[in-house]
């Protein structure tokens, strides 16, 4: 056969296929569908939060940035672009997203295009060549097909904001990891320099020993002292490298050599987040949304399972060439299926799929209840740690100067050692405890920026873009 014959009967099977794609368009009309009309779960919100709060919009975006320190910047940068467990997150939105995108092609038809070869040579020669184009088609009247694409798309739609939640608080732990490994340092160098005075006290009161002025009692009593202040700085180191090499992992570096240049806590800002209202969390929070959009397609679910019970009407269509018969061969097949019987298998799943709706509205309410529970914990911790922040300062303040007067006094007679051993213990306790009350504050300012829904905007939680997710 020659390349100008063969190439002539693939353009006719070319009009063929041109021609049932024209049919298959024609038959794909917009059936009725049979999911249930959506609904937001109604769920009574308060017009404000408790206590005094700023009803203004609640920040979002870049939160961390408040804080003014260019190394928690650079930190929580890193791990939005390095950490694993979000790198993996990301790929789940691909995972499903390609999902959806193989539910949605049941939609569509199938072309299939393919071609025989025969020769035989028994008694005779017979030589036989065909070229086809086959097309299949659901008809998709019921909206079946469709509301299964549409829940795969609303699955997709969840994992994207899954993702939006390890990042938010992907970002609060670095936060959180940081200040606690900065605030350890200060303990540490508190410590230290307590240490060191004790030890100052400890050769003064070694040389009034020596000339009698004090017994041995008073020098065992200071070096205890001294020992206890130096003993505290092991359990601080330790605790210390902990939270460094919790925060490397979460930045996606080794623990080894990693380290930070951070210069204490004291440099740090604690900010005031605007809370907004409670209204606002539907819109703010990554993970409210993600329990919707698994309602959603709890939703659609509910329409394939409907639609099971309808009959079914399918399409092929088969055009070519045969050599043989000497001309065109074609033929279209409809087929009309209706459920009849199937041992309660459709009644089940039209059951399964509607409690799986309802729990998934439990679980919706459930999660904005608890969202609304953290930013009221959140809230009061933040309003009171900054009560006892003002409080400690002050108690700090005053044990310097009693401790300062204290020596001053011991030195001059005038004051006993208990009571000199008493000022220095004090003082430790009371700057320790503001180095740690300090800490619990800035903490406490991350939580409500996280329980606020953290790095939001309208175009991250809109943007369906996993690279979005996994950079700012």
């Amino acid at each position: 056969m020659s390349v100008s014959t063969l190439a002539a009967r693939s353009r006719r099977v070319a009009c063929l296929s041109s021609v049932a794609l024209t049919l298959l368009g024609m038959l794909m009309l917009d059936g009725c569908s049979l999911v249930p009309q959506y609904q937001q779960p109604e769920l009574p919100l308060a017009q404000q939060f408790n206590g005094p709060t700023d009803s203004s919009a609640a920040q979002g975006g870049q939160w961390w940035r408040e804080f003014h320190s260019a190394e928690l910047d650079s930190l929580i940068a890193r791990g939005q672009a390095s950490n694993y467990t979000l790198k993996a997150a990301v790929s789940r939105i691909d995972e499903a997203r390609a999902s959806a995108q193989v539910a949605g092609a049941a939609q569509y038809p199938a072309l299939n295009l393919g071609g025989n070869y025969q020769r035989q040579n028994n008694y005779g020669s017979t030589e036989k060549r065909s070229v086809f184009a086959e097309a299949t088609y659901e008809v998709d009247f019921w909206g079946k097909q469709r509301a299964a694409a549409d829940s795969a798309d609303a699955l997709a739609n969840a994992t994207v904001f899954d993702a939006q939640t390890l990042r938010m608080s992907l970002s609060a732990s670095i936060a959180d990891r940081y200040f606690e490994v900065l605030s350890l340092e200060d303990r540490l160098r508190l410590a230290q320099s307590i240490a060191d005075d004790a030890r100052q006290v400890l050769d003064l009161v070694e040389v009034q020993a020596s000339q009698g002025a004090v017994s041995n009692l008073e020098v065992a009593q200071q070096r205890n002292a001294m020992q206890t202040f130096e003993a505290a700085m092991p359990p601080l180191r330790q605790q210390r490298d902990l939270a460094l090499y919790q925060l490397a992992v979460l930045v996606g570096a080794q623990p080894e050599g990693f380290h930070l240049q951070g210069n204490g806590l004291t440099t740090l800002q604690v900010p005031q987040p605007s809370t907004g209202l409670p209204i606002g969390l539907l819109r703010q929070r990554p993970d409210i949304q993600a329990a919707e959009a698994r309602l959603k397609s709890a939703d659609f679910d509910v329409g394939v399972a409907r639609a099971a019970f309808l009959p079914n009407l399918s399409l092929d269509l088969l055009g070519g060439i045969d050599t043989l018969a000497g001309g065109q061969i074609w033929s279209a097949i409809g087929t009309l299926s209706q459920p009849v019987f199937a041992g309660g298998q459709l009644k089940g799943q039209l059951h399964f799929d509607q409690a799986h709706v309802q729990e998934l509205a439990s679980s919706y309410r459930e999660s904005i209840i608890e969202a609304l529970q953290d930013i009221e914990t959140q809230l009061s911790a933040a309003r009171e740690l900054d009560k006892s922040y003002v409080l400690n300062q002050s108690a700090v303040d005053s044990a310097r100067e009693a401790a300062r007067l204290a020596q001053v006094r011991y030195r001059l007679g005038s004051t006993d050692f208990q009571t000199l051993l008493i000022v220095e213990r004090t003082q430790y306790q009371a700057e320790d405890t503001l180095l740690q009350v300090r800490l619990q504050h800035l903490q406490a300012a991350v939580g409500l920026f996280r329980a606020l829904g953290g790095d939001f905007s309208p175009d991250t939680l809109a943007s369906n873009s996993s690279a979005q997710v996994a950079h700012p």
